[in-house]
């Protein structure tokens, strides 16, 4: 029996009355949230209760109308608890049960009816429930509002009876004040009752008037971490599915059933209404709608089906049945077929969602006098429905393409529809096998979201002729890769509601649909089941599928829809007034090459360092543009275990499309980056250096080498190119890490970013994709990449207008564009190498990598040796002797003797110091005893002296020795106990992802005992929930045994474990630090250190330098303060991996506010694959938590026409189907200039935040902001005020932007010593608009950011008074001249300079002339030739004496 059979029948409901359903128009739904606490009374001890055994207590709620006298709903049942009762207080029953329903019947006679009774057991045992009272509660008031009730002192009164009094036609309202109703005296119900918004999140997955629990699980709903379900309820992903090729087969043929089926029509209508005429099928429709066991999710689509034959002759019959008369033979096919697709955008991946079809035919009675059947447009003709057959489908979780073949259904049983359905034919002496098709079948082919769709779905006909004739040519079909565009989300989401209701459908009576409109989609499937199994289910005793004391025929059931709230506020849809960030990176594939082939030989002849592999052979070259075969079975195999990673940066070539390359060319560069968990790297200053020597390079094709800069200055052309190494040898690696550096290589994308040498600006980032560097069994590889190095130039934030808050798609993008700055010539090579044996001990993990720390496993007890030293442990069981002045500081400076001396040097140097200060030592008694064997008598005297003074200090030092032991005694034998019940664990770590451990405790008393379990950092915590130890079981494939509920949470949140005598218990912990050091760097720029010729450093690549270990203790403390355990944990904190980098300029001391727009979560290295319920819920978390951050889904605005007569007005409504995009939005806190700061932010999809799918690594340079109002081509001058340092420095500034920035004093300049000195700008933008211009402050000695400003730009467009036009051939050539005039407006005479935007397609004759008052001046223009056709705007701009602008002219030049 499947999940949506069981579902299904157990929350069949009781339909309101009719009159409710007939007369009240659609009303909005009220969610109430019902609690309740306990029941107190003398009225719960029963007397015929006294001899039963097992006697319980349970609740039960059930709507009930006072005015039609009439149950209705589901009644909710609680769980059984027993009666308490104590000295001095009354009998209570405790149930602390939260019930959540809503409904639309806001009527005052509307109340909710709460039942006690009590189940037992006789003396035969046979159960009983006996009924102890019932209360009433009213949910709206007389002004039909929501009742909030809360009786915290006297409760709710319970009266006598059963409910079914309330049957009773004399109890009428006002209910409370029948006299017929007697009150229970002492005995009421502790409730509240209050309206619960939130619950209108799921009312498409709930029905009306159905209670249900706070823990009852909802299909379509995702499970809460902890607590109750509905408090802040959560809907799982919808997917969207197909369904296609769909047809109907009817049992023995469709003819015969429709001739059958008219004749029982007739038979049943009679002669008086039909009167001679015709009977006949006028429609053939289909309901198709996706049910959750519990209520269609949204109104099921009605589309028209056609017999088969119908199709090819391109019209719509209709079988006819005269009274009397025979039957024609025909020659229409045999099936009923659908043309279209349908649309299923509610589905969920959930077991009990399923797909139900119902097949309706509408009748009509022809009036006409030839017995035709009338025109559908007539809504006089009556029309009649009936529902003929029905079927459900519980797709396979998996399922992504099939053809499905199902029984279809009828007769008696309960269908989702709630409607009579047509009888099934006689199968008393048939198969199973022949009951399937004797009801007839549907067939049709199902597919998912994710496979090719149709570009623009047609809006359904009106008419009744049916649909339109099949196209020969099917609509195009866009790639699954493009989005879609405005029109055809729009066509596609207009048709997903399925096609509207036919004109003949108008005059029939409107039957009521069985669920209501949804406020937010959803969806689910599980495999599909026989009928005969909801049939037996139906016809089982479930007391909680429908009203327990009330018997009703649950045939029929409409819930009225729902309307949206007009009276509240709605929230927009997340629109970020930052343009959202495509987290992608730069293009990380070689495009082809812009170089001609004497460029590229050029390079290769340059002398770059050819690489050899272990056989002294040259590497095996492969193609960038070949595909890689990933084979990780053979990565494994490989002998070659050592991989050399390396890196050779080689040229770096100018790009062709850059206008502006020629004045922002740098002259050194370096580069910044991360490989794998190896430290950051930022290379030297590399020499451009160009790589034709003979000529100048055409500009096209300018490529340089890159060259190392010695310490000297000079170039080292010896040796051209720059080359990194990193080894990478399993021995240095975890466990098992070997597959994550291979999966590391298949999947990641390395990025660089590249660094002008001098100004220390930003050129660009490049990245290049790992995968080539999988040798897949050969000894080397070797891969040549040519990677665009692209920057993105920003404008400043605009605010979002109101108007285009509500457009498609939400946010207007701002000016945000990449410039491709040039190409970087990169070669990796990955080398493989024999495993070398290691003598000395590895510095690797232990090789067991199980999850279960014992104290039983070697890491823990007392080893023996002294009681003070703390490492005598660490040499098995043996400890040497050593003096207590010698390993006691504090004992060593109580001592009078030369131990004293010798304590100190001992505890305040280290080994070799103490053999240095011994050798002393010895060396000045020898000289002592020599000087004693050579003096006199005196000497000699005053020596036995001395000898007696040491002995008497002797003596008192050893009374001193004998009162410090007996003083530390017991804290002595206190920490040796200590470290016996010590165990030693080490963790290795990296940042975010958890480490799951098992600790097993063991109670060694004969007692149990309550154990309070407290570690002193956060950042190691017990996994208290179940389902979260669950997951990471699951995930480590850790097989101990799981316990619900095992742990017990103190006021502080301190969790206890019950523990019997003897008893061991494993103790789940998890370790995960998302806090790392943020030291904010005030400088940057390259490193002077030249990498050595030499042998590689073997260090461990994982094992960073100044990251200290931590220290966790964990006490498992008895009741009365009882040490049983210690737990020591020692955490080793890893480098961990970058994914991607980012990198924000922003004014100093403000906040940084960025959408992130995250990638589709299948594409991200490192998604699950096949992961269930559809797409994840990401989640984000930051190394730094003084950073907001956190992630949010878009909602697209859907626009909808609405027309009214000759009128139309447009509508947006916030729409969230399947793989709308998800953002991370950050707000980071800004420090002051030239500050650097760095974080990192880790992704995760799953719940528990296990390991990250993504780290990204971001940096926020903070900048001295400087706000500019200009116009484009006049000079804007103004000052930077300067301020020195403590010692002197040479500097120099440097633009981004030096065709539009520029600076004086322009070269190398003084900064003094805490003085301060102006630095004038002068800017003259080229186009209008808002943008940023970095400019930096550099110190030219040591390369050192001095300072750094972020110039923003707001710049308008002077006013154009003359325009001219000018067409000219494209393709090169030698330009063209031209002249225009220009008249001297003023009497005097008057000096004018020339400026152009577009100064690589326009030079002037002359940049400035003179002219006399009232004179006419001729400008020389030169347009230079365009390699492609189009137009260009070029405008001239005629500036005064001091570089105002006093006309512009506008130029447009037609190239064709």
């Amino acid at each position: 029996m499947g999940e949506w059979q069981r579902i299904f029948v157990q929350n069949l409901t009781v339909p309101p009355h009719n009159q409710r359903r007939r007369h009240s128009p659609p009303r909005d739904s009220t969610a109430f949230q019902f609690i309740l606490k306990s029941v107190e009374g003398d009225a719960l001890k029963l007397r015929a209760l006294d001899e039963m055994s097992d006697v319980e207590f349970q609740l039960r709620l059930s709507f009930f109308d006072v005015t039609y006298h009439h149950f209705f709903g589901k009644t909710w049942r609680s769980a059984t608890k027993p009666l308490k009762a104590g000295l001095g207080h009354p009998p209570a029953v405790v149930f602390h049960e939260t019930v959540y329903f809503h409904t639309s019947l806001d009527y005052p006679s509307i109340i909710l009816v709460v039942e006690v009774v009590a189940t037992a057991r006789r003396r035969d045992g046979t159960p009983q429930e006996m009924s102890c009272g019932f209360g009433i509660v009213h949910l709206f008031n007389s002004r039909s509002e929501p009742t909030n009730l809360n009786l915290k002192d006297k409760g709710l009164s319970l009266y006598h009876g059963t409910p079914r009094a309330l049957l009773h036609p004399l109890l009428q309202e006002p209910i409370e004040m029948n006299k017929n109703l007697m009150v229970i005296d002492s005995c009421h119900l502790q409730c509240s009752l209050q309206p619960h918004p939130p619950l209108e999140t799921v009312y498409h997955l709930l029905p009306e008037n159905t209670p249900v629990s706070s823990l009852q699980r909802i299909p379509g709903m995702l499970a809460a971490h902890e607590g109750d379900l509905f408090q802040k309820p959560r809907l799982m992903k919808t997917v969207t599915w197909y369904l296609e090729k769909l047809s109907i087969h009817l049992y023995p043929s469709l003819e015969r059933f429709e001739e059958e089926l008219l004749d029982l029509l007739m038979s049943d209508q009679g002669n008086s209404m039909l009167d001679g005429n015709t009977l006949a099928v006028q429609e053939r429709r289909l309901h198709i709608g996706v049910h959750n066991g519990f209520c269609f999710v949204q109104p099921p689509q009605v589309v028209v089906v056609v017999p088969e034959a119908e199709v090819a002759r391109g019209r719509t019959g209709s079988l006819q049945r005269k009274q009397g008369a025979g039957v024609r033979p025909s020659s229409e096919g045999q099936a009923l077929v659908l043309r279209s697709r349908i649309h299923l955008t509610e589905m969920v991946h959930h077991p009990a969602f399923g797909v139900v079809l119902l097949l309706e035919y509408v009748f009509s009675v022809a009036s006409g006098p030839d017995g035709k059947t009338p025109s559908v447009t007539s809504l006089t003709t009556p029309a009649y429905m009936h529902s003929i057959r029905w079927a459900v489908w519980n797709p396979s979780p998996d399922a992504t393409s099939s053809n499905v073949v199902l029984p279809l259904q009828g007769g008696v049983q309960h269908n989702p529809s709630h409607v009579l359905v047509y009888k099934t034919p006689p199968a008393t002496m048939s198969s199973e096998e022949v009951k399937q098709v004797e009801s007839g079948t549907v067939q049709f082919h199902f597919s998912t979201g994710s496979e090719e769709q149709p570009a623009v779905a047609g809006k359904p006909s009106s008419s009744t002729k049916g649909e339109a004739p099949l196209s020969k040519n099917p609509p195009p079909t866009p790639s699954p890769k493009s989005p879609p565009s405005p029109q055809v989300l729009v066509s596609t989401q207009d048709y997903s509601r399925g096609p509207g209701l036919s004109i003949s459908q108008l005059s029939v009576p409107p039957v009521s649909c069985s669920s209501k409109t949804p406020s937010q989609p959803s969806g689910g499937a599980l495999p599909s089941q026989s009928s005969e199994a909801l049939r037996q289910l139906q016809e089982q005793d479930n007391p909680r599928g429908a009203i327990t004391h009330l018997e009703s025929n649950l045939s029929y059931s409409s819930l009225a829809q729902e309307s949206p709230t007009a009276d509240q506020l709605q929230e927009l849809p997340f629109t970020p007034v930052h343009v959202p960030i495509m987290a992608l990176g730069p293009h990380s594939e070689s495009p082809s090459t812009g170089l001609t082939r004497a460029a590229l030989a050029r390079l290769r002849a340059s002398g770059f360092p050819q690489l050899l592999d272990c056989n002294k052979e040259p590497v095996q070259i492969v193609d960038p543009v070949d595909p890689v075969n990933f084979i990780p079975q053979r990565e494994e195999a490989d002998l070659l275990q050592n991989n050399e990673i390396i890196l050779q940066f080689l040229a770096f070539t100018r790009a062709a499309e850059d206008r502006t390359a020629l004045e922002t060319w740098p002259k050194t560069i370096y580069f910044t980056f991360q490989f794998y968990r190896f430290p950051p790297v930022t290379t030297p200053r590399l020499q451009l250096v160009n790589a034709d020597t003979s000529k100048a390079a055409p500009f096209i094709s300018s490529s340089h080498i890159l060259v190392q800069i010695k310490e000297d200055g000079t170039l080292n052309l010896g040796s051209p190119g720059f080359q990194l190494k990193y080894m990478v040898d399993p021995g240095f690696l975890k466990p098992g890490e070997q597959r994550w550096f291979i999966r590391y290589l298949a999947e990641h994308t390395l990025q660089i970013d590249a660094w002008d040498g001098d100004s220390l600006l930003l050129v660009g980032s490049a990245a290049v994709k790992l995968k080539h560097l999988l040798r897949q069994g050969r000894t080397a590889v070797q891969v040549h990449h040519e990677l665009e190095v692209i920057t993105m130039e920003y404008k400043q934030d605009t605010t979002m207008m109101s108007g285009e808050i509500l457009k498609h798609g939400g946010v207007k993008p701002i000016g945000v564009h990449a410039v491709v700055r040039g190409r970087l010539h990169l070669s990796l090579a990955n080398i493989g190498h024999l495993c070398e044996q290691r003598q000395r001990k590895s510095i690797s993990l232990p090789p067991s990598r199980s999850r279960i720390i014992s104290s039983h496993d070697g890491n823990s007890g007392f080893h023996g040796g002294s009681l003070l030293s703390s490492n005598a442990y660490s040499v098995g069981n043996v400890c040497q002797a050593q003096k207590l002045a010698d390993v006691d500081s504090e004992l060593a400076a109580m001592l009078f003797s030369r131990l004293r001396e010798v304590s100190a040097t001992f505890q305040h140097s280290s080994r070799e110091a103490s053999v240095t200060r011994r050798r002393k030592l010895e060396r000045m008694l020898s000289v002592r005893r020599r000087e004693s064997q050579e003096g006199d008598a005196a000497k000699k005297a005053s020596l036995i002296t001395g000898r007696h003074e040491d002995r008497i200090q002797h003596s008192r030092d050893l009374q001193i020795i004998e009162a410090y032991r007996e003083r530390i005694k017991a804290e002595s034998i206190a920490s040796m106990l200590s470290q016996a019940i010590t165990t030693r664990h080490t963790l290795y770590a990296t940042f975010g992802t958890a480490e799951f451990f098992e600790f097993a405790l063991k109670n060694p008393y004969n007692v149990q005992h309550t154990v309070t379990i407290e570690t002193d950092n956060p950042e190691l915590s017990v996994i208290v929930d179940a389902r979260e130890w669950r997951h990471f079981k699951k995930l480590t494939q850790t097989t101990t045994p799981l316990e619900e509920d095992m742990f017990h949470l103190q006021d502080d949140l301190t969790p206890q474990v019950y523990l019997r005598p003897r008893e061991t218990v494993h103790i789940p912990f998890k370790y995960q630090a998302f806090s790392l050091e943020h030291a904010a760097t005030m400088q940057q720029g390259p490193t002077e250190l030249m990498f050595s010729k030499g042998k590689e450093d073997s260090a461990a690549p994982w094992k960073s330098c100044g990251i200290q270990t931590k220290h966790i203790r964990v006490s498992f403390t008895a009741s009365g303060g009882k040490l049983l355990a210690i737990l020591s944990v020692n955490v080793e904190s890893q480098p961990h991996v970058v994914d991607q980098t980012f990198r924000f300029y922003h004014p100093e001391l403000t906040f940084l506010k960025k959408s992130i727009r995250l990638p589709p979560w299948h594409t991200l290295p490192g998604a699950p694959v096949g992961m269930p319920g559809g797409e994840p819920e990401m989640f984000v978390r930051c190394s730094d938590p003084n950073i907001v951050c956190e992630t949010k889904k878009m909602k697209l605005i859907q626009h909808y026409w609405v027309r009214s007569g000759t009128s139309q007005s447009g509508l947006g409504l916030p729409t969230q189907g399947p793989g709308e995009p998800q953002d991370v939005f950050l707000k980071v806190a800004g420090g002051p200039s030239p500050q650097i700061k760095r974080f990192f932010l880790s992704i995760y999809t799953d719940p528990w935040l296990a390991a990250p799918t993504q780290i990204w690594q971001f940096y926020l340079h903070s900048l001295q902001r400087v706000d500019v109002s200009c116009i484009t081509g006049q000079l804007t001058r103004l000052s930077l005020v300067l301020r020195g340092t403590q010692a002197i420095r040479k500097v120099k500034a440097y633009t981004s932007h030096p065709h539009e920035l520029t600076v004086d004093p322009e070269g190398i300049f003084i900064l003094p010593a805490n003085g301060v000195q102006d630095l004038h700008l002068g800017v003259r933008p080229q186009s209008a608009g808002s943008r940023f211009v970095y400019l930096n402050l550099v110190d030219v000695e040591y390369h050192q950011l001095v300072s750094s400003w972020l110039v923003c730009l707001s710049c308008r467009q002077p006013l154009v008074s003359k325009a001219f036009e000018i067409v000219l051939p494209p393709g090169g050539g030698k330009g063209s001249n031209k002249r225009i005039t220009y008249a001297n407006p003023y009497p005097s005479r008057r000096v004018y300079f020339l400026h152009t935007n577009r100064p690589d397609l326009l030079q002037f004759k002359e940049d400035s002339f003179e002219i006399g008052g009232g004179e006419t001046y001729t400008i020389g223009l030169r347009f230079a030739p365009s390699q492609s056709a189009g137009e260009e705007e070029i405008l001239i701009y005629i500036n005064d004496h001091e570089d105002k602008n006093e006309e512009t002219f506008c130029v447009k030049v037609t190239y064709q």
